[in-house]
């Protein structure tokens, strides 16, 4: 299912590159009422909540850092048993930029498809101005080759970082109408790559309790017929 994403990944990359670089809807060229927009300036970006210790628990949500943005969410993950700002939780379909660490294997933006949880910092939500999500998960995907650049150029032990400033003085040309309509059109795709992702959820969690008890006997399927 990885490869059904990827490919529908590309199909949206392919029609973002037609309508805002190539401009092959529009004739080749930048239509006239378009204008420079600064990335911040499409979305509200909220970073992620710093934890103390003692708001660790053995239960409550679980805390998302880059770990479960990569993997989900896993034996390893660990869980605030606090309540927190309201703006720090996340739930399905938020798309998360993580703006800290290895600019090659860190720097990049998800789709959260894991239900309920708390956003660990260095981490931003992104909320569209536009109620265009599938066009700013899109436009971000677009730019992580620049992302990781800014933060290579800022690395320190290994880790860099893109800031509020970097996003800032990152332009894209276009205006509400286009976000609008390309929003409408690719969304269909971004609900696509979030129910495979989901549902590759289900398999995985299928596999893993079914799996030990394959192993161990308790389990017969040796009547099954294949």
């Amino acid at each position: 299912m990885d490869n059904i994403n990827e490919n529908l990944e590309q199909q949206a990359q392919a029609i973002f590159k037609s309508w805002f670089v190539d401009f092959e809807p529009f004739g080749g060229i930048t239509p006239d009422d378009w204008q420079n927009i600064s990335v911040y300036n499409l979305a509200d970006y909220i970073n992620g909540a710093a934890f103390k210790k003692s708001e660790y628990g053995d239960f409550g949500l679980p805390i998302i850092k880059i770990a479960e943005l990569k993997n989900g969410i896993t034996d390893s993950t660990q869980y605030c048993c606090i309540d927190k700002d309201d703006k720090y939780y996340i739930d399905d379909r938020d798309i998360l930029f993580s703006w800290s660490g290895n600019p090659d294997t860190s720097i990049d933006t998800f789709l959260w498809s894991s239900g309920k949880a708390i956003l660990n910092q260095h981490t931003f939500r992104v909320v569209s101005k536009y109620d265009a999500p599938a066009f700013t998960y899109f436009l971000l995907r677009y730019l992580k080759p620049q992302f990781s650049h800014i933060a290579s150029n800022k690395q320190t032990t290994g880790l860099g970082h893109v800031t509020v400033a970097d996003l800032k003085r990152l332009q894209f040309c276009s205006n509400e109408v286009a976000i609008i309509e390309f929003n409408s059109l690719v969304a269909p795709i971004f609900e696509k790559i979030f129910s495979t992702s989901k549902e590759n959820q289900h398999l995985a969690a299928l596999r893993d309790t079914l799996l030990p008890k394959l192993m161990s006997g308790e389990l017969d399927v040796s009547e099954v017929k294949i």
